[in-house]
Parts: structure tokens; sequence; C-alpha cells
């Protein structure tokens, strides 16, 4: 199964978007997503300039082959776009083999572990009655698992609250970040009280999720551990940077609050030390970051061992063709987690015509052959590539922070 052509397509139908198509002589096709989120142009240079021309007269049944041919052969491993660029081409070529095969690609995996794929969906709000009404709309619609994020009193700007009523995107448009603001002190007096009230109207059986995303220092994620146990979250993510990972054995000694990290890692020597040291209970990496379908079994196999479950990344900063995957991966992999459900615009999804079904906070990827996703090149042209950046953090005193 020869391959003829690989073309890399950027659009924006609200967003940006990364999409590699690669055609087979017989004239089977396959599609990958490559979006890096705010950085998708210098993936699209990999693929262009590197690795489509290496692909044309591969076999596209070797799907391990050309893995670890673009892995190891480039000298230069990992990293954000050079693990982007291999995660597109490995989506692909499992899109090809399953339409081949005449197959959904779960059933090349190894077939169901369940019957279907909880989902948690995003809620906020700039208030704590904002966020009681989304939190209310959400559970009513039949979401059994909730992330809650919300405007902190005396902080302009909080991560994961939407602008003028629509849904929330960070990036914004242009090639200067936005800068806001943050403060450690106010947040960790004040999120407490929002699952407090979530849980007292609310009660316990819906799953809490809540995304630090990178802020605290080790000792300050123990203190918000320890003080949020009363809550039952499913999970704290990303409580604090994971370059020096011995950090989250200080958060381990002082708090039994469920972590989930991993939605920038690239590859499973990433992870590694985190799930070996059991430091976390969920890790997060994605099929777009992390080596597609073919990276992702490594990591959830590795971390099996250990009892981590999966929760992929799953935000509309990538496109329907990464959840198409992610729902093929996750309705497989049996150290299941839950996945993120960020949701699409009408105009995203009818540029990824796809095949899933979602329903009472569950989803399937479907039984169409391949990943059950398409691309609509005529459509995604209607939407050219829109420069866009993710926005900085400063401490109120100027003091560069993370975001």
């Amino acid at each position: 199964m020869k391959i003829i052509k690989a073309d890399v397509f950027v659009s924006c139908p609200g967003r940006n978007f990364v999409t590699l198509k690669i055609t087979t002589k017989s004239g089977l096709t396959g599609v990958g997503d490559a979006t890096l989120n705010g950085r998708e142009l210098s993936v699209v240079a990999y693929l262009r300039d590197h690795l489509c021309p290496q692909l044309i007269g591969r076999d596209a049944q070797k799907i391990e082959d050309i893995w670890q041919c673009f892995y190891k052969g480039g000298y230069w491993r990992r990293g954000p776009v050079t693990m982007s660029a291999i995660s597109s081409i490995d989506m692909a070529l499992w899109d090809i083999k399953g339409k081949a095969a005449n197959m959904p690609v779960y059933q090349l995996l190894g077939g169901a572990s369940r019957e279907k794929v909880m989902v948690y969906a995003h809620c906020t709000g700039s208030t704590i009655d904002a966020v009681l009404d989304d939190y209310a709309r959400l559970i009513e619609t039949g979401f059994k698992a909730v992330r809650v994020q919300c405007g902190i009193p005396g902080i302009s700007s909080a991560y994961g609250l939407a602008k003028k009523g629509g849904k929330y995107e960070p990036a914004v448009k242009g090639y200067y970040p936005e800068e806001q603001l943050w403060s450690t002190e106010k947040y960790l007096n004040f999120i407490p009280k929002l699952f407090d009230q979530i849980r007292n109207k609310f009660g316990m059986d819906s799953c809490l999720l809540h995304d630090v995303h990178h802020r605290l220092t080790p000792i300050e994620a123990a203190r918000f551990g320890k003080s949020i146990e009363a809550y039952n979250l499913f999970w704290m993510e990303d409580p604090t940077p994971a370059e020096n990972q011995e950090c989250f054995s200080l958060i381990r000694q002082h708090t039994t609050t469920p972590i989930a990290v991993g939605e920038v890692f690239n590859s499973i020597w990433d992870c590694k030390k985190l799930i070996e040291q059991q430091l976390i209970d969920f890790i997060r990496t994605t099929v777009t970051h992390a080596g597609g379908i073919s990276g992702m079994r490594r990591i959830a196999d590795f971390a099996s061992l250990y009892q981590i479950r999966t929760g992929s990344h799953g935000a509309s900063d990538l496109s329907p063709i990464s959840m198409a995957a992610a729902l093929h991966f996750d309705l497989w992999v049996p150290n299941f987690g839950i996945q993120e459900y960020m949701g699409y615009s009408e105009v995203m999804l009818e540029a990824f015509p796809r095949n899933w079904l979602i329903e009472s906070g569950y989803m399937y990827p479907g039984d169409e052959p391949g990943l059950g996703v398409d691309f609509d090149e005529k459509i995604a042209q209607k939407y050219p590539y829109e420069p866009a950046c993710l926005p900085i953090a400063r401490l109120e005193d100027g003091t560069m922070w993370n975001w």
C-alpha cells in the first residue's frame, strides 16, 4: 500500500488547526491532527519540509517502522514540534489501516474494553452563582463529570473563563500575547469556597474536576490539595509545573487529592518518573502531542503497571480528528479514566465531518472503518490561518509567572 501523496493544510474554522492527509496508490486516504496551539506553523514546516517528502513511496501498512524511523532517524528527538508531526502521521496511518481492513481503529487495537467513554465537560463563570448555573445546565444535559473554573475576586482575569459570553478559547488573535494577572493568595483563599457551594447544592455523586494550570509552587499545591479533600475531587490538574518532577513527591506527602498531569508532555520519557514513583493518578497525554495512537499505547501500558489511569487532554485546541482518534484509544485502553470533551462549533464540525456519538455524558467513536472522521478541504479553504497566541501571566507586582 504505497504512499503517493502527503498534504498539509492549515485552516481556522474558529481556531487554527493543522491537518495532514495521506493518500495511497490504492486510493485510500487517512487524516491526522498536527495542531500545536500558538505554534501551528512550526509543525507545518516540519511536516512539509522534512517528513512528508520522506513518506512518499513508503508502505502505509508499516505504522511502527515509520514511527520509529521518524523518531530515531531525525536525531533531534522529542519536543512538541517533532512529536506533533509524528503524531499526525501515526493517526493518518491508523486511519488508512482501518479502512483497508474495513474495521474501526479500536477493533484493530484489540477491541473495546468498555461500551462507552465517559467525558467531562467545562463549566465556567465569573462568579460562584454563574458557575452554579452552568453546572446545573451541564448536569441536566447528562454529564456525569464536570471541570469547574471561576473568576476570582480581586483578579481581573482567570484561567478558563470565556469572554463576552462565548465558549472558552485562550488563544488571542494577533502576534502579541495577552497579559493576565495572577494572585496565588487570592486563588487559594477563594477556590475552596467554590467547591463547598457546588457540593452543598449538587451533592457528592457527580465527578468534580479542577485545573490549577501550573500556577502553584509544590508546597502551595500541597496546601491546596489538603484544603479541598472534603470535597472529593476527581482530580486537581497540573498543580505545579512538571519540569522538576521530584516536586510532586512533596505534594504527595501532604494530600490524598488525586493529581492529573501531562497535557504538555510529548513522550513516555516526560512522564517516566511521575508514573514509576506513583506521584500522579491520571496521565493526560494526548494523541496529537505524544506520538499518536502508537505513542499513547506505550504510555498507557506503562502507567497500567502502577494503576495509573488515562485522562487525555481534549480541548478544542485540537481538531475533531484528534478527538476521534482519542475515542478509539479510550474505548480500547484497559486503564481508562476519563476523557476531556470541550466541544466544537458547528463550523468546526462542518469542516471535519465525524461519526462519533455523544449522549448523557458518554461518547462512542462509531463503527465506520478507520477513525470515522474526515476533512473537507473546500470548506476549510474558506477559513484561512489567522495568527494567534496563548496568553502569559504576571503576578500583581509584574513578575512573569506560569500561565
